[in-house]
């Protein structure tokens, strides 16, 4: 049965929904922009029914009591932490990760950096941090894709744009979402602080991702790892997808789909059975 609970990590209060038993091997799912942890619920379900203990919180800024002021507090490392302590806080030491869009971003660095705690990881529509900051500017086409992220660049424009008209921008990118899902994400939206946070994400990293044309911004991945991917995606393209390819040191499977961004709503079925099967093959075998 999913409840919803709070972690406390210092300061910071997290809405983490969660399903299954505590005593099973935990599975961490992370959001990206611009949902909530609402959009892994049935795939929780799912897994928790394979004898798995799930846990989606409201990352940094999309909850409440989590949502300090200032860009500085959303780098890449802040959110890494994060998820790190979660875990810590349910006193796992290895867990199975699954993360979509900046979920998928923060999910790269995480397994990099901390591959002894990571049983198996799976990332959707965002490949390697590496590939894809590259893709930024060696890439014409990814660059006209992401000109969103240099918008998002600008101080309260972005912020006053996307809540005009009742925030019509998010409702055509969650047009396959019903009614409950997108209540949920315009309950973090409509605070204009968490807003601002959701959109620091962009703001704090931009620099970092595009220093990869000229250094290592992230290296090999030496995890078991599922990649998914759209290929009618609209912000990702396939440069980054393919040069993706080439960090991965252990089993890989990449799995491409013919579907845009919004893979758990459009293809949940693929992404279920794909998922699923991914994480029993890397179950903890100590």
């Amino acid at each position: 049965m999913q409840e919803t609970i709070e972690v406390k990590i210092d300061d910071l209060i997290f809405d983490c929904r969660t399903d299954g038993d505590k005593e099973n091997e935990l599975v961490i799912f992370l959001h990206g922009f611009p949902e909530t942890s609402f959009m892994w619920k049935k795939l929780m379900s799912c897994l928790s029914n394979h004898g798995f203990y799930c846990i989606a919180p409201n990352l940094r800024g999309y909850s409440k009591g989590a949502c300090p002021k200032g860009k500085k507090h959303y780098s890449l490392d802040f959110l890494v932490n994060d998820v790190l302590n979660i875990s810590r806080f349910l006193d796992k030491s290895k867990f199975h990760l699954v993360g979509h869009d900046w979920g998928a971003a923060i999910g790269w660095k995480l397994v990099h950096n901390n591959q002894n705690a990571i049983l198996s990881w799976t990332g959707i529509s965002v490949p390697h941090l590496q590939a894809f900051g590259k893709a930024l500017t060696a890439d014409e086409e990814q660059s006209k894709m992401s000109q969103y992220i240099k918008n998002f660049q600008l101080p309260y424009l972005p912020e006053i744009r996307i809540r005009k008209n009742n925030f019509s921008l998010f409702r055509k990118l969650w047009r396959n979402s019903d009614t409950n899902e997108m209540d949920d994400y315009l309950e973090v939206f409509r605070n204009p602080k968490q807003l601002t946070a959701a959109l620091n994400y962009y703001r704090s990293n931009y620099s970092l991702l595009k220093k990869a044309s000229e250094e290592q911004i992230l290296g090999e991945i030496h995890v078991p790892t599922l990649f998914i991917w759209g290929n009618k995606d609209v912000a990702i393209g396939s440069y980054s997808v393919s040069e993706s390819h080439q960090y991965m040191k252990n089993d890989y499977e990449y799995l491409e789909l013919d579907a845009g961004h919004w893979l758990i709503q459009t293809k949940y079925q693929e992404l279920k059975k794909a998922i699923t099967n991914h994480i029993e093959r890397n179950k903890d075998s100590t």
